[in-house]
């Protein structure tokens, strides 16, 4: 695996109450180079034209809910960094903070507790993949480190579940070659699980987000590259794979919008691509849909609002 143009696997997350949030915001990534662009993406999924970027532009983030209504984008490539942007619960994306923690990429992130949430795992750049996580408080501050829990890997997705937990899975170790569908639970306290026994495909360059109010999807991905999803149920239990719906794709954003449902947009399927998949509020993801905005690979996305 390389950190340029080979694309990386990055979690997108959707909110973590249940009653949800009502918009997106798609964000950053590469497209001949590392962007700062966002997106965002409407009550009804839809979403916009580019936004001119806010920060440091990079790809292989993350981005997590927190506050509730609020989120945030952190870390990435390009060179490797733990900077954050904030984003309003208007959209508005804040420039950068100065970043707290390892610098990596290929990390996940998810939202717990109902207004908090956690960046994990992925590949600094002078090291082996790691299992470090890093919180961040319901007024978006970082924390540093956790010692890591569970398997080390990059290149895998994180969402909520339940309401107030979330879930890490999938995913790629240090030998870049053996993927893995293991899973580890995060408590409402913020705190990771050891290993659960994957189920589903195992893959990387996935995403997942939320839908149904506390429920949670995993979808597309390499492996070779795929469309198939996993449904997380509101107690954490990913189901087996669902077949795949639309062009297979990987390396795109994901997050919940209208308050109980997600989309899967972006992405690469041989060609960069800023095409959509809805998903119901019941966890059936809709065929191609038409997208807007720059075509790019590696980047992220959480909900706000």
């Amino acid at each position: 695996m390389s950190f340029g143009y080979q694309v990386l696997g990055f979690g997108g997350s959707g909110t973590a109450a249940v009653s949800g949030n009502d918009n997106g915001i798609m964000g950053f990534g590469y497209a001949s180079g590392p962007v700062s662009i966002t997106n965002l993406v409407s009550n009804i999924g839809v979403c916009s034209t580019d936004v001119s970027g806010v920060g440091t532009g990079r790809n292989g983030l993350a981005a997590c809910e927190f506050g509730g209504d609020k989120g945030i984008f952190g870390y990435g490539g390009s060179p490797n960094t733990a900077v954050t942007n904030l984003v309003s619960n208007t959209g508005v994306v804040a420039t950068d903070t100065a970043g707290v923690g390892t610098t990596r990429l290929a990390i996940a992130a998810c939202s717990f507790g109902e207004d908090k949430g956690i960046f994990g795992f992925g590949f600094p750049a002078t090291a082996n993949a790691t299992a470090a996580t890093n919180l961040v408080s319901n007024t978006g501050v970082v924390s540093t480190d956790t010692a890591g829990v569970g398997t080390v890997r990059g290149q895998l997705a994180a969402t909520e579940f339940g309401g107030d937990k979330g879930i890490f899975g999938f995913g790629v170790g240090n030998d870049y070659v053996t993927y893995v569908s293991i899973t580890n639970l995060v408590s409402n306290t913020g705190v990771v699980a050891t290993d659960t026994t994957g189920v589903g495909t195992a893959r990387v360059n996935l995403n997942a987000c939320g839908y149904g109010g506390d429920k949670g999807i995993f979808g597309f991905g390499r492996t070779p590259m795929t469309g198939v999803t996993n449904l997380v149920s509101n107690t954490g239990v990913v189901a087996t794979d669902t077949a795949a719906v639309g062009s297979v794709r990987q390396s795109r954003g994901s997050c919940e919008y209208g308050k109980d449902k997600g989309i899967f947009a972006y992405g690469e399927n041989g060609a960069d691509t800023n095409s959509r998949n809805l998903v119901s509020n019941v966890g059936v993801v809709a065929s191609d849909a038409t997208g807007a905005g720059t075509a790019r690979i590696e980047l992220t996305a959480c909900s706000y609002n």
